[in-house]
């Protein structure tokens, strides 16, 4: 039996970053490491265009789970490294295809070492043609049931017979940091996994209204925090009260403003935590028109509270869409869980969609809303969570 020894990463976007591509390969082969911290005896080589982890006695399952949570990775495939002797090739290539069960068969050779003296298009044709005498398999070059992939370097030959796919995307932290406004609800989660996808580090705020909300609705949205810092290994959350400041609009604003100008102080809350994190954005959960301060005209209007860029990587998604990938990526059924947040605790029965800017400042004006703000960035609690043992293999 072919025993896989090494595993074989391949970059996916990477390939497009031109000068930057060395800083992307690093950021992917420290996050990889990270992600891999529980096997200390694992050995690492990195090249310009793949990444090679020395296996010992390691279940290679746990490995695979863990490498599709490491955004930055096109594909891999567990490998038998072999030396790079065409006779030796043949043989072990032959061998996979006698133990596989399949019916038609197909080599894919890349000789990274020109200096071996059979060029790819030959490779493929001395091991086919092993294959075709000593096996009944039958080549099929569009559409083959068993694929033999091997790439030939000057330190040896590495043979799979397996792609697994990877998370795509860019090494998580790559392209900067960012500060997520986190709900208990089932969006803001599957906005974390998108923008760690696309090589941002998130960092999480969020904000509760004790003793309206619950203990337990604090623990919920940990949890989730819990769940989603798999992708880049840990995530800070703070934890802002913000039981005064929504009490105070309800008693300038009264009902139909009161969630326009939440998400306002909300916005300014989150820009000043996330200039002072050294966050260059902040980013939301929100997808237009799916609530009253989700359309246009309210984003617009709650955009005006604050400077810094606002990233909303849902923006697009229906709501079945984002369900989809929240039940993926294992958020889902702690989202559901009847714990609610200071938005649901709290919720107009008749909110406005078309909120202006200058009825939202008339409204702010009837209380000294700063120093409350100055007050809950200066009392916020911030914790550090981690992947939780038994929820590292909900992807």
């Amino acid at each position: 039996m072919v025993k896989y020894d090494t595993v074989l990463i391949r970059f996916g976007e990477l390939s497009t970053k031109g000068k930057n591509r060395k800083d992307f390969i690093s950021r992917l082969y420290q996050n990889i490491r990270d992600m891999l911290k529980d096997y200390p005896e694992l050995t690492y080589r990195k090249t310009h265009d793949r990444i090679y982890i020395k296996l010992t006695d390691e279940d290679p399952e746990e490995i695979r789970e863990k490498l599709q949570k490491v955004f930055g990775i096109s594909s891999f495939s567990f490998t038998e490294k072999v030396d790079s002797d065409l006779e030796v090739i043949r043989e072990r290539c032959l061998q996979i295809a006698r133990e596989s069960d399949k019916k038609t068969f197909k080599i894919i050779s890349r000789r990274h070492d020109k200096s071996f003296p059979v060029k790819s298009d030959g490779i493929n044709r001395a091991v086919a043609g092993e294959i075709l005498k000593n096996t009944d398999l039958k080549v099929d070059v569009h559409d083959p049931e068993l694929a033999i992939r091997l790439e030939v370097h000057s330190d040896g030959t590495y043979i799979t017979s397996d792609k697994i796919k990877g998370a795509g995307g860019y090494p998580a932290g790559i392209n900067g940091k960012v500060l997520l406004l986190l709900s208990g609800g089932i969006d803001s989660p599957v906005a974390a996994y998108q923008l760690m996808k696309r090589g941002l580090k998130v960092e999480a705020v969020h904000f509760a209204s004790p003793p309206y909300t619950s203990e337990n609705a604090k623990q919920k949205v940990l949890d989730l925090a819990s769940m989603v810092s798999v992708y880049q290994t840990k995530m800070t959350v703070h934890l802002v009260n913000f039981t005064d400041i929504q009490l105070a609009i309800y008693k300038a604003a009264g009902d139909p403003y009161a969630v326009t100008l939440m998400r306002r102080m909300m916005f300014r809350l989150a820009e000043r935590i996330a200039q002072e994190r050294g966050c260059l954005a902040i980013a939301t959960g929100e997808s237009i028109g799916q609530v009253a301060s989700q359309t246009l005209e309210s984003i617009a209007c709650i955009n005006d509270a604050i400077r810094i860029p606002v990233i909303r990587p849902l923006v697009c998604f229906d709501k079945l869409e984002i369900i989809d990938q929240a039940v993926k990526i294992g958020t889902y059924e702690t989202s559901i869980l009847p714990f609610e947040d200071c938005c649901t605790i709290f919720d107009p029965k008749n909110p406005v969609t078309k909120p202006s800017v200058e009825k939202s400042e008339f409204y702010e004006a009837k209380f000294n809303y700063a120093e409350m703000l100055d007050e809950a960035v200066r009392n916020k609690e911030t914790v550090w969570v981690t992947p939780k043992k038994d929820e590292e293999d909900f992807l």
